[in-house]
């Protein structure tokens, strides 16, 4: 299953991306908001770290205007490693060399188009065990 979240600036795109997921036949753990009124990004960026720290959900999604505050917020859950991403190459890279299990997207930086190549692009690339990333992450983790 995967987590998703974003604050109102970010829920057009949620909203685009949970669709997308559903097609390609992900489970979605919508987390809110659930509407465009004001909200604030630091609530639904825990949701998401939350379920998948937990073990809730396997990855999650985080989206607000520019990725920012909510990426931060993902990253102070303990076991969460959230990659802000706008490209393709940093979505794959992240996945291959960090084992990054939450995606954050700004999305008032990417259009749609570009947002489901970088979660698709997230979705399939798998971690690449080779040694040297897993002694760096265990080096991020011990921090």
């Amino acid at each position: 299953m995967i987590a998703i979240g974003s604050d109102h600036g970010g829920f057009d795109l949620k909203e685009q991306v949970i669709a997308h997921l559903k097609e390609r036949g992900f489970e979605v753990n919508d987390v809110g908001c659930f509407d465009k009124s004001s909200c604030d990004y630091p609530v639904y960026g825990r949701k998401v770290a939350e379920a998948v720290a937990s073990g809730e959900c396997e990855k999650g999604i985080v989206i607000c205007t520019t990725g920012i505050g909510i990426s931060i917020t993902a990253n102070k859950v303990k076991g969460i490693r959230c990659a802000l991403c706008a490209d393709t190459v940093s979505a794959k890279l992240t996945r291959l060399h960090n084992d990054a299990n939450v995606l954050a997207m700004g999305a008032g930086i990417v259009g749609t188009n570009l947002a489901l190549s970088i979660v698709d692009t997230f979705m399939d690339t798998d971690f690449s065990g080779e040694e040297r990333h897993a002694r760096r992450i265990s080096l991020i983790e011990n921090q």
